[in-house]
């Protein structure tokens, strides 16, 4: 497709043997040769470097945090310099126009959006933020897994002292580094943001340690189902609450109902009353019997012969480090916690057991 935006560093992943497949208006490295497995595998037992250069990044004037404590649910002023939160951009009618991460640094807050999301948030921020630029000459690559720390020790020593959720600026060989102890896979892991000029270099200088490999959007996806991590678009959409969508955890204390700053964000009305009530729907995690995968976007039903569906699988596939099928779903709020669950997969319906949506224990130097 010739209207495919191109990540900067696509000849290293040409070069590299990556093969690639549309998503978010880019041509992503999907795979290279050891295959998703082998590289999610890797990431789980060394360090995966993921090329996230798609992800929209934006600068906002520190002036704009009023405005951001009308537009997120956290509570923006309790965040200190040097701390990121993950947060949401919600609607008025109480939906998630995009998850994001926001960072408070020392001259500006910084937000990390979906590349699918980005223009549609930077019309909605604008609205209210004055003095937003976004960031176009920057890449941001991911490097997870239990060996990250050691690899970066050779390169940033000081990231070595940060917690999860941390962020920093550092210099390397005189290039300004953005980086933080996060990422998308449930490993330690840290994001890194490196200008254009400076990014094959410092990518290779991750790949001179054996224990990187270069991994891809396929292992990426698995990784982050595996952790029970949202997708914006499967798990989360305009007509999906948070709490739907299993994030009560990302309303701060302060901002709910009994806290010190309740509501005063959009769509409050609605995510408080779920809270207080509970919501109409929610975000479960599967437990396939048998081995075949039960996709995105499969109707689910209460018995083999049931003909109302009563939720949809919003993310399914294989995990490779249970070697089994998993998925996350949304389903009626009403439906037994302990019922099993049918999924019409090429005419017949496969059974599926609920279980919490999350399949591989998080690994976080907290």
């Amino acid at each position: 497709m010739s209207n495919l935006k191109q990540l900067p560093l696509h000849a290293m992943h040409l070069t590299a043997g990556g093969k690639f497949a549309p998503f978010a208006g880019y041509d992503m490295p999907v795979q290279y040769t050891a295959g998703v497995m082998a590289e999610h595998l890797h990431t789980r037992s060394k360090a995966g470097l993921f090329d996230v250069s798609h992800m929209g990044q934006l600068k906002l004037p520190l002036s704009a945090i009023d405005a951001l404590e009308t537009l997120l649910p956290t509570d923006i002023h309790a965040l200190p310099i040097g701390r990121q939160s993950y947060s949401l951009l919600t609607t008025a009618s109480g939906g998630v126009l995009d998850d994001l991460m926001i960072a408070r640094r020392a001259d500006d807050f910084l937000l990390v959006v979906n590349a699918s999301r980005r223009d549609a948030d930077l019309e909605h921020l604008n609205r209210h933020v004055e003095g937003i630029v976004p960031v176009n000459d920057r890449v941001l690559l991911a490097l997870q897994g239990p060996c990250a720390e050691a690899v970066m020790m050779a390169l940033l020593p000081g990231a070595v002292q940060m917690r999860f959720m941390d962020v920093a600026v550092m210099q390397w060989q005189a290039h300004e580094i953005w980086i933080s102890r996060s990422g998308y896979t449930g490993e330690d892991g840290f994001e890194i943001s490196i200008p254009f000029n400076a990014a094959e270099g410092f990518t290779h200088a991750l790949l001179q340690n054996e224990d990187v490999a270069l991994c891809g959007l396929g292992a990426r996806d698995s990784l982050r189902m595996e952790a029970g991590m949202p997708l914006y678009g499967h798990e989360l959409a305009e007509d999906i609450s948070p709490v739907e969508a299993g994030l009560s955890w990302a309303i701060h204390r302060s901002r709910r109902a009994t806290g010190k700053s309740p509501g005063g964000f959009l769509g409050a009305d609605r995510i408080l009353g779920e809270l207080d009530q509970g919501a109409p729907r929610r975000h479960i995690g599967l437990l396939p019997q048998g081995r075949a995968p039960i996709r995105d976007g499969v109707l689910l039903y209460d018995a083999p012969d049931g003909s109302e569906p009563l939720g949809v699988i919003t993310s399914g596939g294989f995990s490779p480090s249970n070697r089994a099928p998993i998925a996350m779903a949304l389903i009626k709020s009403e439906v037994d916690p302990c019922a099993p669950i049918f999924g019409e997969v090429r005419g017949k319906r496969l059974e599926a057991r609920q279980v919490a949506p999350l399949f591989h224990q998080p690994n976080y130097k907290r």
